[in-house]
């Protein structure tokens, strides 16, 4: 059995299953890549609900996991020659999970699809976040709608760029992959969380829609989805 008692992250949150994955993390669109990926994968693991509200990533423990304070991250006992792994940042889990098992990284697409994970974690991701803070939660408040506006039209701009990439096909790569996993939850997020469908125009980009009907319809994807919804 695998010995964690080195990671101070396993007496707050200690495991059950020492010899799995541990997954720190919470149902949200970066924290869902990982429950997705796992699920995909079939590798086993163990989750551990983050309460981000209750500022779980700001305790001594988590940061002695992820000095940077978000979710997700993992905690492998079986890593790279057989010592345990701490990993965090979403797309570096993704990464490693998909070398780990073999899974959803084509080595013929290989840094293709690591550019559409990027692309995700670097312009998808946080202009969707932004879009979400100022439409609506406390930067609704503020009277000029320049921020706003620019986020919309961001926004936008990227749905073209997935819209334009999946013509003729069902998933990003062609065959679905993590570039997938990496932006299901956000773009399942824009549209529901942040209630921004109409802002963003979502259905004049049908690609788009039926890509993300196709991902959503896929058991290991609602698993993922809810891994840490409750812990």
């Amino acid at each position: 059995m695998a010995d964690l008692s080195d990671f101070p992250i396993t007496t707050r949150w200690p495991a059950q299953h020492p010899d799995h994955i541990q997954l720190y993390s919470l149902n949200t669109p970066n924290g869902v890549k990982v429950g997705i990926m796992l699920e995909e994968t079939g590798l086993p693991y163990e989750a551990h609900l983050i309460d981000i509200g209750a500022d779980d990533q700001k305790t001594p423990e988590f940061l002695s996991l992820n000095p940077n304070g978000k979710i997700p991250a993992i905690l492998d006992p079986d890593g790279p020659n057989g010592r345990p792994l701490a990993l965090f940042e979403s797309g570096a889990i993704l990464l490693y999970l998909a070398d780990k098992a073999g899974k959803f990284l084509d080595p013929a697409q290989r840094y293709e699809t690591i550019g559409w994970v990027m692309w995700q974690m670097g312009g998808l991701g946080p202009m969707f976040g932004q879009l979400g803070y100022f439409h609506k939660f406390a930067g609704r408040e503020i009277a000029d709608k320049r921020p706003l506006d620019r986020y919309v039209a961001e926004s936008k701009r990227l749905l073209g760029v997935l819209d334009s990439q999946l013509n003729g096909r069902d998933w990003i790569m062609g065959d679905y992959s993590i570039a997938d996993i990496a932006s299901l939850g956000w773009v399942r997020n824009l549209i529901g969380f942040y209630e921004a469908r109409d802002l963003v125009g979502f259905d004049a980009f049908a690609n788009v829609a039926a890509w993300l009907e196709r991902g959503l319809a896929r058991p290991a994807v609602q698993r993922g989805l809810m891994v840490t919804a409750k812990g």
